[in-house]
């Protein structure tokens, strides 16, 4: 086969198209501003989307955690101890209808509800109010009580339960703990909360807030249009969600701003909470009045603060006038702006009547009623700062400052407002009548009064302004204080029964001690030395020179060790001078001295508190008695009964002048060098009292004990004081009669001899001769006449 010729292979020419001149030129100017501000647009859209959402959950973060933690910081309510009525409670029926205002009950001739009463001539009936105490929760009660001229005679039961042994009345509030912004609010439930409250709200403030998501386009626009048409603003567009945001979290800036915020919030809040969480927190929130300086939040507390009662008592009139108050507590304030009340209290009647909530009649009459809003009381933050000072610094013993601020503690004192009065009374009085004298110029005073059994403290003045919460002179004044430290110095002494008895006879002549400073010569006040006299005698008069004998022959340390055994903790210098009260003490301290001899040596520390409750009704702290045996209870009696000669006969025998004469007082007057202290200090057979008065300045105030401090302390005890002192000596105590004259066992029918109690084997033995009474003489005469 003939080979083919082989085709010669050529390559095909590929022809490519030339490049569009289009394509190879660079961008134009104009295309690439495009894509830039297209790149930049969308970073700043996501950079927005960024931050917004970082704000929102910025916002929700805050939302959530005050929703969720405490909402509030309560403030602590502090009470004075409850008054308990008895038959035979030494009362007046005035007296006691000014308790009841004190207290806000209101006058009620139907005791329709809690915290009323009315008076019909020596009757008042009664309606109290339910109150959970320290030691236990009571119910309210219908009582009728009885008054003759001057106490309660019989307390009754209106229920027919008969004869009430013993009422308790809720306790006056004596003031709060506030935190650092004075705001306070009564908590109330939203289960506990009356329907005519709920609807009031929802009929004018939010028609529909259980239909919206926080914020209502339909309200803003209802409310343009119903301004527009009055003219003015009438009608708001912010829900209730928006007010408690505005309320809650925002401050009152009005700006654009803080309206996105409020919107923001409002939207976050309504997601995250249920409807009714959100009314709950608005009922205790919202703004409704101001008291002083402490703003009124929430219903709980308008209702007790406008009307004197529980919210759940309110009549359909007056939480119609709590309603109205939302839109203005100021504007539409009721006791200072009637009419204008008045006019808002009718718009919300209609509104409720409109939405069908009430009927037309029942808004007709609540539109009859009367506003009835209680006269101003203020409350005030320390209406006894003295007082309120002690409370504080024993509770700091135990509760952080936030708890005493924010928790809603409830604190029962220990405080009688009766005796307080008294005391703030007297001091207003006296005090005057003292600088009557030309050297007692600028003269302060301290005043403390006790429970004789109990050591409660029931009164305290911290100076002659009782409302200054300034320097707290009961506390805190260390002056020396003379000579009231000198039944110290005759107990300690009286502990040695071989040694000292209450005749046996001491020298009140000059002395001179050797100290460390250098030679000490005390002189008694009259600078007469009065030679040797009855132990008993030296203590009635206050005789300096036999004092210091005493002292110092029993030891100063051992004078020191009994002041210290009788409750003062404060330190003294155990110097010579001590035996006649040179080394400063406070008035508490002198108080807590004197209610160990009041208490017959058995220590009972001073206390102010009863008791502790939280928020919740949880007893957290109770204040029991804790009492001690601490010095001899024998040598005590003794002492006692010299202290009650020191009335009778000695430097506090002017206190007769205001108060019976079988009141058996017992005290001791006490005066420092160049009369720059005045005190005294003594008890009845229910209270102890002391009092301090001076000058801060330390210089002198020309008064004694007799003529200072004992007129004030005989004044006060004048008004609270009905049980004399009765004393009653230990088993090994013997009472026998004595010659005062030689100091030896007496009959009992010589004259001038008297009763002495000598613990058990010093008494003496031997016996007084004495000149025949004319009893004696009589039938002695009888006795020879017939005999013969």
């Amino acid at each position: 086969m003939a080979r083919q010729p082989r085709k010669s292979v050529t390559p095909k020419k590929t022809t490519r198209k030339p490049r569009s001149r289009v394509s190879r030129t660079k961008k134009s100017p104009e295309r690439r501003r495009f894509g830039w501000f297209k790149k930049i647009l969308i970073l700043s859209f996501v950079f927005a989307v960024f931050l917004l959402s970082s704000y929102i959950g910025y916002l929700d973060y805050n939302v959530r955690r005050q929703f969720e933690g405490k909402r509030w910081a309560i403030p602590a309510r502090v009470y004075a101890n409850p008054e308990e009525l008895y038959a035979g409670y030494r009362m007046s029926i005035a007296d006691f209808e000014v308790l009841l205002q004190q207290l806000r009950y209101r006058q009620d001739s139907q005791l329709s509800s809690e915290g009323t009463y009315y008076r019909s001539g020596l009757f008042i009936n009664v309606k109290t109010r339910a109150f959970d105490f320290w030691d236990q929760s009571q119910d309210s009660r219908a009582l009728q009580i009885r008054f003759s001229p001057g106490e309660i005679t019989d307390i009754a039961d209106l229920s027919g339960r008969g004869p009430v042994a013993v009422a308790r009345l809720d306790p006056i509030q004596i003031g709060s703990f506030y935190p650092t912004r004075k705001e306070d609010r009564v908590l109330i439930k939203l289960s506990e909360t009356p329907d005519t409250l709920i609807q009031g709200l929802l009929a004018t403030e939010d028609h529909d807030f259980y239909n919206h998501y926080g914020i209502s386009v339909k309200a803003i626009l209802r409310a343009m249009l119903a301004n527009v048409r009055a003219g003015g603003i009438v009608q708001g567009g912010s829900t209730i969600t928006q007010q408690l945001i505005k309320n809650f979290y925002l401050t009152s800036e009005r700006s654009f701003w803080r309206k996105i915020n409020e919107v923001f919030m409002s939207l976050i809040i309504e997601y995250r909470y249920s409807k009714d969480e959100i009314l709950e927190a608005y009922l205790n929130e919202v703004y409704l009045g101001q008291d002083g300086a402490s703003a009124v939040h929430g219903f709980g507390l308008a209702s007790e603060f406008y009307f004197g009662r529980t919210l759940k008592d309110l009549p359909l009139a007056q939480m119609a006038t709590l309603v109205a108050l939302v839109r203005g507590p100021s504007y539409y304030d009721p006791r200072r702006h009637t009419e204008r009340a008045l006019s808002r209290r009718e718009l919300v009647l209609d509104k409720m009547h409109e939405q069908g909530f009430i009927t037309l009649k029942q808004a007709e009459e609540a539109k009859k009623q009367p506003l009835e809003v209680m006269p101003q009381t203020h409350r005030s933050v320390n209406r006894y700062p003295a007082f309120m000072d002690l409370v504080k610094r024993q509770l700091q013993q135990e509760y952080k400052d936030d708890d005493l601020t924010s928790e809603g503690l409830r604190i029962f004192t220990t405080l009688e407002p009766r005796v307080q009065n008294a005391v703030e009374k007297s001091l207003a009085e006296k005090m005057l009548e003292l600088e009557k004298n030309p050297r007692a110029k600028e003269l302060e005073s301290a005043v403390i009064v006790t429970r004789r059994e109990g050591a409660e403290i029931v009164a305290m003045a911290g100076g002659r302004d009782k409302t200054s919460a300034g320097f707290n002179r009961a506390l805190d004044a260390v002056r020396p204080i003379g000579s009231l430290i000198k039944p110290v110095v005759y107990l300690t002494a009286l502990e040695y029964p071989a040694k000292y008895t209450v005749t046996t006879p001491v020298s009140d002549t000059r002395i001179t001690v050797k100290s460390g400073k250098g030679n000490w010569t005390p002189k008694n006040y009259d600078n007469t030395e009065h030679g040797e006299v009855p132990l008993h005698k030296a203590l009635t008069n206050s005789y300096n020179l036999a004092t210091v004998r005493i002292g110092m022959d029993v030891g100063i340390a051992r004078v020191a060790k009994t002041l210290k055994d009788l409750g003062v903790d404060r330190s003294v210098d155990l110097y010579p001078s001590l035996l006649l009260g040179a080394s400063p003490l406070s008035p508490l301290d002198v108080t807590q001295m004197y209610q160990t001899l009041a208490g017959d040596g058995f220590v009972t520390p001073l206390r102010a508190i009863r008791g502790v409750v939280d928020g919740n009704g949880k007893r957290l702290q109770s204040y029991p008695f804790n009492v001690r045996q601490s010095v001899d209870p024998a040598a005590t009696y003794i002492t006692n009964t010299i202290l009650q000669e020191v009335m009778t006969d000695g430097t506090g025998r002017s206190a007769y002048n205001y108060l019976p004469g079988d009141f058996g007082l017992a005290g001791k007057t006490g005066t420092t060098n160049e009369l720059r202290d005045s005190w005294f200090a003594g008890f009845s057979g229910d209270y102890l009292s002391v009092v301090w008065v001076g000058r801060d300045d330390n210089k002198p105030s020309g008064l004694t004990g007799s003529t200072g401090a004992l007129k004030i302390w005989s004044d006060v005890m004048k008004q609270i004081s009905s049980i004399p002192v009765v004393l009653t000596p230990p088993d090994n105590v013997d009472t026998v009669w004595i010659d005062p004259y030689t100091g030896l066992l007496a009959n009992k029918d010589c004259e001038n001899v008297r009763q002495f109690p000598f613990i058990r084997g010093s008494a003496p033995t031997s016996s007084s001769p004495c000149v025949q009474t004319e009893v004696e003489k009589a039938k002695d005469w009888f006795q020879d006449f017939f005999k013969f």
